[in-house]
């Protein structure tokens, strides 16, 4: 019997967790990613739940584990970098419970890619630029001239997807912008006054700012803050769009943000995607393509790898009846999916404060966060090492 054929478009978390699922089980992928090269960095997350289960039954929980942030504290300081008040590294650690690992969506992406890499194709620098489908296969023409036939499309391309914008219709009709935006980049080193071993946040009404020291010479900043237009703020460009969101601050964004090199930032509004169905016929959308619950969800990357975990399980389980396997794959994460999003647009005040009294009403808990039973509440209300 000849194997099944998937083309998966996106060689990100999701595209790379479904070839590596879907390979598993006896397809052919052929993976096409638009960037000419691999992506490295981009935001932290915490990896647990859902995710973290689908990527110990893959086999790729050693290689995510290695990158996992060794204990760190939260260190919350003044806008001139005098410290206000600190959340210490074994209550982060009873808050992120024993299946909670905080790292590096890159970090996550190159144990995924390491594990299909030699095995599967990976074209880079293309992308699709139509579909058409019968009852036999689906035809995809590929930007760099040729036309790839499969048994599935898998549409893992972003919040942005071209898959979804060619089969299901414009990204309009499906985003919903929580009318912030999020920056993210490496750094070199860590800034003067940046705490060692912590994740070193300035927050003001509106927008926060944090360092993370990320290990082995490592370090990261990460903005968040409102607005009424996301796209305008996206059409300034990182560094003068940050330059104006954030004045006044005198503690280590300015000259991060005047060295930092736009190319290699992760800018971006913090949308989300609500589609009333993630298949056509013989097309699907994984991950943020089909969902994006955004970062302040805190739940995106755990829900790529285990919708990717759960597709391979569907299509195993119904290896002739491929519609019958979208359905049942679908109504596995529907439900999970629009609680994650629901929370998301709730949080928005926990990443970017919209008052002083929401300001207050966060960090309250954080300043009691070493009191047991505070402590238990937050770890619950977070959802870090929950189902």
């Amino acid at each position: 019997m000849t194997a099944k054929r998937v083309i998966i478009v996106g060689a990100g978390i999701a595209g790379l967790a479904a070839a590596l699922r879907l390979q598993r089980i006896g397809w052919t992928p052929i993976v096409v990613e638009r960037a000419p090269a691999r992506r490295e960095g981009g935001y932290a997350v915490v990896f647990s739940g859902l995710g973290h289960a689908a990527a110990e039954r893959m086999g790729v929980l050693p290689a995510i584990s290695k990158h996992g942030l060794a204990a760190f504290d939260l260190a919350y300081v003044t806008a001139d970098g005098r410290p206000r008040f600190t959340v210490p590294a074994d209550t982060v650690r009873r808050l992120l419970g024993d299946r909670g690992l905080t790292v590096l969506r890159g970090d996550i992406e190159a144990a995924l890619y390491e594990a299909v890499a030699g095995t599967v194709e990976i074209r880079l620098g293309t992308t699709v630029t139509a579909v058409a489908q019968d009852e036999g296969g689906v035809d995809v023409t590929l930007a760099d001239g040729t036309t790839e036939r499969a048994d599935l499309l898998v549409g893992a391309d972003g919040l942005h997807s071209t898959v979804r914008e060619l089969v299901f219709g414009q990204e309009s009709r499906f985003r919903v912008d929580l009318n912030h935006v999020v920056a993210a980049f490496t750094l070199d080193r860590l800034p003067a006054g940046a705490r060692q071993r912590a994740f070193t946040t300035v927050t003001a009404v509106g927008r926060t700012f944090t360092i993370a020291d990320l290990g082995a010479g490592r370090a990261a900043a990460f903005f968040t803050y409102s607005t009424a237009d996301p796209d305008a703020e996206l059409a300034k460009g990182p560094r003068k769009a940050l330059e104006q969101a954030y004045p006044g601050l005198r503690w280590a964004a300015p000259e991060l943000i005047a060295a930092m090199r736009e190319e290699a930032v992760y800018f971006d509004s913090v949308s989300q995607i609500v589609a009333d169905r993630w298949s056509e016929g013989r097309v699907v959308l994984l991950g943020d393509s089909a969902w994006c619950v955004t970062l302040f969800a805190g739940y995106g990357t755990s829900l790529a790898v285990g919708g990717a975990d759960l597709l391979g399980t569907e299509l195993e389980r119904h290896p002739d009846d491929l519609p019958a396997a979208l359905r049942a794959w679908e109504a596995g994460l529907r439900t999970e999916v629009t609680e994650r999003q629901l929370k998301g647009r709730s949080n928005t005040g926990v990443h970017a404060p919209r008052n002083r009294l929401e300001l207050i009403l966060r960090d309250l808990p954080l300043r009691l966060a070493t009191v047991p039973p505070v402590t238990r509440w937050l770890g619950h209300h977070l959802d870090f090492h929950t189902r």
